[in-house]
């Protein structure tokens, strides 16, 4: 096994533990939910191959689900989000995406703050709707993803700082 590949493997049995054992434990206010979890797929490599990142996510979600006693809502929205990631990795990062060249900790952090702010809305308003599932609902929907989805925007944004790798 390669580093990257031992890198990812210890990335993600790390976020699902602190996801399921520290951030499902906060509620605030009834609305706001950190689910810092899906960093796993806004930061896997652009390169790799698109069937296995998808499977990844569904068993990201999956875990998430199992401790959670959520029914597979958090499946769901990993699996839309990996299928939609690589239309907004091409529209925050252009050209570099085309290469294949992303380097999350060496890009600008206004393209990183638009990756991340759609990804995390789009996570949020997939999962939400099917956990609610009542259209009457939508405003209680839209609620729950935009101050759920700014905190976990806050929080992976503070991890990424927090863990990235300086390069020389």
């Amino acid at each position: 096994m390669t580093k990257v590949t031992l890198n990812l493997a210890a990335r993600f049995i790390i976020l699902v533990l602190v996801q399921v054992l520290i951030f499902n434990q906060i509620d605030f206010m009834g609305y706001i939910n950190p689910y810092v979890y899906i960093l796993f797929i806004i930061l896997f490599p652009a390169n790799n191959n698109r069937t296995l990142f998808v499977f990844l996510a569904f068993l990201l979600g999956f875990s998430v689900d199992v401790f959670s006693d959520s029914g597979g809502v958090h499946a769901a929205a990993c699996v839309t989000l990996a299928y939609i990631r690589p239309v907004f990795l091409k529209f925050s990062f252009g050209t570099i995406y085309d290469y294949q060249s992303i380097k999350f900790n060496q890009t600008d952090f206004s393209s990183k703050l638009t990756y991340f702010t759609a990804l995390v809305f789009i996570h949020h308003l997939v999962m939400f709707s099917l956990e609610i599932f009542n259209i009457s609902k939508i405003i209680l929907i839209l609620q729950k993803t935009l101050f759920s989805g700014i905190f976990t925007i806050i929080l992976c944004l503070i991890i990424t700082i927090l863990f990235s790798q300086k390069r020389k």
